[in-house]
């Protein structure tokens, strides 16, 4: 039997979202499976852990966000993210990938700041995720998924914040955060 690739999504305003795709990518990795990481928002100017780690593993990874909406101008961010679904669209149609990270696909597609509709249309990202090759798993990640995306995965997480370290004053620690 052909093995069928799923769709699982990680979403919610907990802590572990990307921790939990990572999760992922070390069993595949184990298993032999050829796997790609592309981060929407995050950017390449900074340093994050799994970046460091996946390097090791050798995992491709591709960080395509200039930061977060507040760090750049609308027009930055949506040319970042336009060229950021243009690659993953190639990756969502490469039949060699049998595991694809789509992470903090959900804050790009959740961004309320600026239009989007036309670079990282809804629709289109529906589709492409639909039309995928039949074997390929596909893991996307971030808060706010929506609704379309929820029907289409064959597993949703959601991770809760219930108590936070950060409540405490405490800031974003290097090896847990970044």
């Amino acid at each position: 039997m052909a093995r069928q690739g799923l769709f699982l999504v990680y979403t919610g305003d907990g802590k572990g979202k990307t921790t939990a795709s990572l999760g992922v990518i070390l069993r595949a990795v184990g298993r032999g499976l050829n796997v790609r990481y592309m981060q929407f928002i995050k950017s390449p100017e900074r340093t994050y852990g799994e970046a460091l780690a996946l390097r090791k593993l050798g995992v491709e990874m591709e960080q395509m966000g200039i930061g977060f909406t507040w760090t750049k101008t609308p027009d930055e961010h949506r040319a970042a993210l336009q060229l950021a679904w243009t690659k993953a669209k190639e990756a969502l149609a490469d039949p060699t990938i049998d595991l694809l990270v789509l992470d903090e696909l959900n804050n790009a597609l959740a961004i309320t700041k600026f239009p989007i509709d036309d670079v990282l249309p809804l629709q289109e990202v529906v589709e492409a995720i639909q039309n995928r090759p039949k074997t390929m798993h596909l893991v996307v990640t971030g808060r706010s998924a929506k609704e379309e995306l929820i029907q289409l995965a064959d597993l949703v997480s959601t991770i809760d914040a219930t108590k936070h370290y950060y409540e405490e004053g405490i800031p974003a620690v290097k090896g847990l955060e970044f």
